[in-house]
């Protein structure tokens, strides 16, 4: 959730447009139309299980796939307020009982991301981002770093839905980003 920056100062991980970090607005604005889809493809799924079915502990590192997405949502938002210029010591723990009410918290997230990344140029993608992690310890990532880390972050959970769905005989929907590029020039 946090992210490797390498504390302070110019961590392992810290690397200018120079040494070869390239990510530009629309690269990111790219990378977040694919979250956006593949958070919903991945709710689409899920959709169809029983109220009970959600809400089943199957043993993964979070107990359901409820529990989940409720941490993705919570992640997102997090990292937004972190980039809005607030530091959040907490994930919001909101109840999130239905698909409904979760698919609800993440589009409000996008719509309050897709606001923030109006204002971001390709300049400040390339230059540091200073944050605190849950614990308060302060952290540097470039900016273009903590925005790939976050969809990376959701790639890794919905993953794991994928398995959950799986164990529970229902049926995943893809959410690779090859398919969300082939969707996407099909007009879908």
């Amino acid at each position: 959730v946090d992210g490797a920056g390498g504390g302070r100062g110019r961590g392992p991980g810290l690397r200018s447009r120079e040494e070869g970090i390239a990510m530009n607005k629309h690269d990111v604005v790219t990378l977040y139309e694919y979250n956006r889809w593949a958070n919903g493809r991945t709710l689409d799924a899920v959709e169809k299980l029983d109220p009970a079915a959600f809400l089943k502990n199957l043993g993964n590192s979070f107990a359901s796939i409820q529990a989940t997405l409720v941490h993705v949502a919570g992640a997102e938002w997090a990292w937004l307020r972190r980039w809005q210029g607030e530091s959040p010591q907490a994930l919001p723990t909101g109840e999130y009982p239905t698909v409904a009410s979760l698919r609800e918290r993440f589009q409000s997230i996008d719509r309050d991301r897709e606001t923030f990344l109006a204002g971001v140029s390709d300049e400040r993608l390339q230059q540091p981002f200073d944050y605190r992690d849950l614990a308060g310890n302060p952290m540097r990532l470039l900016l273009a770093q903590s925005l790939q880390h976050v969809v990376n972050h959701g790639t890794y959970h919905r993953g794991q839905v994928t398995t959950m769905l799986r164990q529970l005989g229902a049926t995943p929907l893809s959410t690779d980003m090859s398919r969300f590029y082939l969707d996407r020039a099909a007009g879908k």
